[in-house]
């Protein structure tokens, strides 16, 4: 099977990726940016691109008409997402707005504007969640609530289509090669005072650490190649699985948070 995909979110990572893989697929592949020059690369290099502002709901109606209007479209992948470090105890309101409007909010929006497509010629919804849909850990709060909350209306939205020709899949990756934490950097500079949280002492010797120095690949790192493949999957076969786990660490989550009480998956998180 092959068709006509919309990828948000192809800037680079996993969505790059994803565009590229299905691309050489035989896929007609539709990817969207927020930048112009992340827009002007891929079309240098043969994949079509549109603009897309998930924050943004008039850039997200335009990009549904446009979609629809250039032709039938057989597969949407809700990619685009970004991450916003810090304690929850020092995450103002805004902050938790302006990261469910992109993540969440936006998600939504431009799924439900491209179902009644879907439902008159066939489908498929693929939903990039993470393993921190499944286990929250610290100093990622708002993204763990984002991405709980996406896994929720996935699985209800999912059983609610059930009957239709349209198709709803989760795909879960843990550590996976992105830019992902320095673009994370402005959010977090953007909203988090951590020179006036009681936790700045904790902020030096971890997260800051983290997020501006260098570092290696983490043990369980895959390439954004991993997550492709999970992609075409859901894609491609007759009956595909309500959800996919990419890494190590996300089996182990997930079988985790199934059968271990409240506090023993309290220390597994504080360990991870």
């Amino acid at each position: 099977m092959t068709g006509r995909v919309l990828i948000t979110g192809c800037s680079s990572g996993i969505g790059l990726d994803a565009a590229r893989r299905l691309r050489d697929a035989g896929w007609q592949v539709v990817a969207t940016c927020r930048r112009p020059e992340d827009i002007a690369a891929r079309r240098d290099e043969g994949i079509d691109c549109l603009p897309l502002e998930l924050s943004d709901p008039t850039s997200v109606m335009l990009l549904a008409e446009r979609v629809l209007a250039d032709g039938p479209l057989d597969a949407l992948v809700n990619n685009a997402a970004f991450a916003l470090p810090g304690a929850v105890e020092d995450m103002p309101r805004g902050a938790l707005r302006a990261i469910f409007e992109a993540n969440l909010f936006g998600t939504h929006d431009l799924t439900v504007r491209l179902i009644p497509h879907f439902r008159r010629h066939g489908g498929r919804i693929v939903n990039i969640s993470s393993v921190l849909g499944l286990v929250g850990i610290p100093w990622r709060g708002p993204y763990v609530a984002t991405k709980f909350a996406l896994e929720g209306l996935t699985d209800v939205l999912r059983l609610e289509m059930h009957g239709t020709p349209v198709k709803v899949v989760l795909i879960e990756p843990g550590p996976i090669t992105s830019r992902i934490r320095e673009n994370a950097i402005p959010h977090f500079e953007r909203w988090v005072d951590w020179q006036a949280s009681p936790r700045a002492d904790d902020y030096r010797a971890s997260l800051l650490k983290r997020l501006y120095e260098p570092s290696g690949k983490d043990r369980f790192e895959l390439p954004p190649g991993a997550v492709s493949d999970r992609i075409l999957t859901a894609l491609t076969v007759r009956n595909p699985a309500p959800r996919y786990y990419v890494t190590t660490p996300t089996r182990l989550s997930g079988i985790a948070r199934r059968i271990l009480p409240t506090r023993a998956l309290d220390w597994f998180a504080r360990r991870s």
